[in-house]
């Protein structure tokens, strides 16, 4: 006699799938966001010693947008995994591969001790975290919309959102206190400190995530001997459009965040002259309200649809964008500073980001929902997020320290997203279990899981 066909899988419990997301993407973040704090108040003294400051850190910041080119890759190949052989045993090859590179990097040896060996190394470390960092945030977000309850994908998918902002957190927190040092011991030791705690995030996940069970809707495709062989054929001929209004849709977000997380520690240190403790700590203050208003936003998107919720993230940082830095330069005080970046992140990228992980596993079928989703967005980190600290740098250089232009790029950014959102249409309520686009579009509002 055969097994009966009505046996179930395990279910994840929500509680459990949240911790995953969250975790995994505090790693990812809590790594990257060091990296552009340590660019422009580390790196750009100890590696990449040119002699001319602004050419150290555009060195230093050329570094960080290494880490974004290899991210695509990243994504392909981990998507084309998970999307073939199952989301959390690619979950957990991600976190090894991320989080053993980033330990690494607590150890790298400065210019002084090694000459042109450190950068060099800086590089292949940056590189390899950036691979396994391409699959991060699309694993967990893929991870958390298809365990979740249909009506409530914009709030559980916004866990991994959230996990992005803890470790910016932790980050903004843990930098904010070592920066505090001597300068001689900031540079020498202190610094490391932070890079070396990355292990025990990686031991937390790693246990979390061996816990849990495959995704369902990813089971439900193996079982109708649905999961496909070439996720990466079937997403560039099926899939393009998917794949494009996830890249245009993600680059305002990406570009607020860079502005916010990476280039405004530069700026105030190098054009303002402020202490190297202000933008961190501002930092922390704005990133500890967007943990809490990315869940909001999500749950919003659940109620009224992804795209009201999203374009209000854009329209509000578009008008923004002069506002923000009348306050940073206006007063150069750490009240005016930590009010500009928390209205920027806890509105701005609150509303953006709060419902992305949910709108954009809904761009996608089920046959290649994490290579379409990892690898688009990761295109969009390497054209946007990973340029723009060093864009951002050129153009108050390119006016003599003004930031003016800045301000211009964040509107035409912002631009660039409100359009592609208004084409692209509704996602909310579409069956993730569909195997094709047409079924996916014509799925739309029915909350299938």
């Amino acid at each position: 006699m055969s097994a009966p066909a009505t046996t179930l899988p395990r279910r994840n419990s929500t509680f459990g799938v949240a911790a995953a997301s969250l975790v995994g993407s505090a790693l990812e973040w809590y790594d990257f966001y060091l990296y552009g704090t340590a660019a422009a108040l580390v790196f750009n003294r100890i590696v990449f010693v040119t002699g001319n400051p602004t050419a150290s850190t555009l060195a230093a910041f050329t570094t960080f947008a290494f880490g974004y080119f290899v991210r695509p890759l990243g994504g392909l190949v981990f998507g084309r995994l998970g999307d073939v052989i199952g989301r959390k045993r690619v979950l957990v090859v991600t976190l090894l591969v991320m989080g053993i590179a980033s330990f690494l990097m607590a150890l790298l040896p400065t210019y002084q001790q090694v000459g042109i060996l450190s950068p060099i190394l800086l590089v292949v470390l940056r590189l390899v975290q950036g691979l396994g960092a391409g699959a991060e945030f699309g694993g967990a977000a893929v991870f958390s919309v298809e365990n979740a309850d249909p009506r409530r994908r914009g709030l559980h998918g916004a866990w991994p959102s959230s996990g992005v902002y803890i470790g910016l957190l932790l980050a903004s927190g843990v930098f904010a206190l070592v920066s505090k040092l001597p300068e001689q011991q900031f540079l020498g030791w202190g610094w490391r400190i932070a890079y070396g705690l990355s292990i025990i995030v990686v031991v937390i996940a790693l246990v979390i995530r061996l816990r849990l069970a495959e995704s369902p809707a990813f089971l439900e495709l193996q079982a109708e001997e649905k999961a496909p062989r070439s996720p990466v054929k079937d997403v560039f001929l099926r899939e393009k459009r998917g794949m494009l209004l996830l890249v245009l849709t993600q680059t305002p977000q990406n570009v607020v965040s860079s502005i916010n997380l990476a280039f405004i520690t530069a700026y105030l240190v190098g054009n303002l002259k402020l202490a190297n403790s202000i933008g961190p700590m501002a930092t922390t203050i704005g990133t500890a309200v967007t943990v809490v208003s990315l869940p909001l936003f999500g749950l919003l998107s659940d109620r009224v649809g992804r795209r009201p919720v999203i374009l209000t993230g854009m329209v509000f940082s578009a008008l923004f964008a002069f506002p923000y830095f009348w306050l940073i330069d206006g007063g150069r005080a750490p009240f005016t500073i930590t009010l500009a970046i928390v209205l920027s992140l806890g509105i701005g990228i609150g509303a953006m980001f709060g419902p992305q992980a949910a709108y954009f596993a809904e761009l996608f079928t089920g046959s290649a929902r994490l290579t379409g989703l990892a690898f688009a967005r990761e295109v969009a980190g390497a054209l946007t997020a990973g340029t723009t600290p060093l864009i951002a740098v050129a153009l108050v250089a390119a006016v003599g320290g003004a930031s003016w232009l800045v301000s211009i790029f964040i509107i035409a950014a912002c631009l660039i997203g409100i359009v592609a959102l208004l084409i692209g249409g509704e996602t909310r309520g579409r069956d993730l279990r569909t195997t094709t686009v047409p079924a996916l579009k014509a799925s739309t509002g029915s909350f299938g899981e």
